[in-house]
């Protein structure tokens, strides 16, 4: 049988397989403790109304029906430091900010110039700027300069397909979006399983993957079931949506130790038309998110104390507002970073200003903080790795510091 046929069978069956040139053995917990998520915001989310800045009176002369109104009045934006404002549909995540457990890092992305949303995108997830060839993702570099054994479920997706960023010779799973991801596949029945594993169990070429996808999937089964009966007794039903796979995550991961870090992916955000101010188009996709993140923050319980959450996209959108009410593709954008390490309740980055003089190319956000800086620190302060570990998962990264301690030591 040919490896994509022996492949595609699994995935049939609705196995998680491990994917990679060497898939780990599923051996020993994760030994520091420190979880990580990255929520990817596919189609350039509008930065400049996430964290919109009211203060500046150019803000509203390029957005004139789209932006924001000042805080305190009807679907204006949320105070953050008298000069930013958080959307209104992010109101969820005001405890957080007050908490300090919220930051935001503006004017930050890929300095690439492209607008290309799959280069861009590539860009993010390999953290090789300009760099088409690089094989693998960043976090799937990251998992392998951890210390300890790893199990196959260390990494992990939520989504249709296994991720880019994900991607590389550290094993991987992947869990498709809803309910569907914690629930019996058929290989679960015992005439089944045991055809299969009679089948490739000892297999000299898939018989490692075959027994780490088993392995995997019956691990993830136990954390979800511990879940299902807390939710029975609660007697209510999980919400739609992102917050309903942010609720099945952080059940995973708090049960779970050997889960330490998962990645989602998010559409939607290509507003080239109608995307309002208060209220709108980008209100609609913002209140979900917003409400996921704050039910993973709650949801995680302690373990939230030791967990990074990482909101990024391709890039931003132009400071000016179209003809069609909406914003067409730009530069730099606004990097969300959520814990209980963060160093939060403040904006961060040094802020270029939306004068006609100061826009990237007269049109976009300028970019004074390289996203991976952000991605760096992370995995310096949080994942507690040094400088080598460092530049063979960032590699040619500017070695320029971002200027800010986003996460305390």
């Amino acid at each position: 049988m040919k490896r994509r046929d022996f492949l595609n069978a699994l995935g049939a069956a609705g196995l998680m397989i491990p994917v990679g040139r060497s898939a780990w053995a599923a051996t020993g917990d994760n030994p520091t403790g420190a979880k990580l998520i990255v929520v990817m915001l596919r189609g350039a989310v509008d930065g400049l109304n996430v964290v919109a800045p009211v203060g500046d009176e150019n803000y509203l002369r390029l957005r004139p029906t789209i932006g924001l109104s000042k805080p305190g009045t009807e679907n204006g934006a949320i105070d953050l430091d008298g000069y930013f404002g958080m959307h209104p549909a992010l109101a969820s995540l005001q405890p957080l900010w007050q908490e300090k457990k919220l930051a935001f890092v503006h004017a930050s992305g890929s300095p690439d110039i492209t607008r290309s949303h799959f280069d861009a995108q590539d860009y993010m997830e390999s953290a090789t700027p300009g760099n088409k060839g690089t094989p693998d993702g960043w976090m799937n570099r990251l998992v392998q300069q951890l210390p300890g054994q790893s199990t196959p479920s260390r990494l992990l997706g939520i989504g249709p397909v296994m991720p880019r960023i994900l991607s590389g010779s550290a094993a991987a799973i992947n869990l498709p979006n809803g309910a569907a991801g914690t629930k019996a596949n058929i290989l679960d029945r015992p005439k089944i399983g045991a055809a299969f594993d009679q089948m490739y169990a000892n297999d000299p070429r898939f018989g490692r993957a075959y027994a780490d996808g088993k392995d995997a999937h019956k691990e993830v089964m136990e954390a979800a079931e511990s879940h299902e009966m807390q939710a029975a007794d609660r007697g209510a039903p999980l919400p739609n949506g992102f917050p309903d796979d942010a609720a099945r995550l952080a059940t995973l991961m708090r049960n779970d130790p050997k889960i330490q870090m998962a990645f989602v992916a998010l559409g939607g955000w290509d507003t080239h038309t109608n995307e309002g101010a208060g209220t709108g188009q980008l209100a609609n996709r913002l209140r979900p998110l917003g409400q996921g993140l704050a039910v993973l923050a709650q949801r995680l319980g302690p373990v939230f104390d030791n967990t990074t959450i990482i909101v990024m996209s391709e890039f931003g959108r132009t400071a000016k507002e179209n003809g069609n009410g909406g914003t067409d593709h730009g530069h730099g954008n606004a990097m969300w970073v959520l814990g209980g390490g963060v160093n939060g309740g403040k904006v961060y980055g040094e802020w270029p200003g939306i004068t006609d003089s100061t826009l990237n190319e007269g049109r976009d956000l300028a970019i004074t903080t390289d996203f991976r800086w952000v991605l760096a620190q992370t995995a310096e302060r949080h994942m507690r790795l040094g400088d080598k570990a460092l530049a063979r998962i960032f590699p040619a990264m500017p070695q320029k510091s971002a200027g800010f301690q986003l996460l305390r030591a």
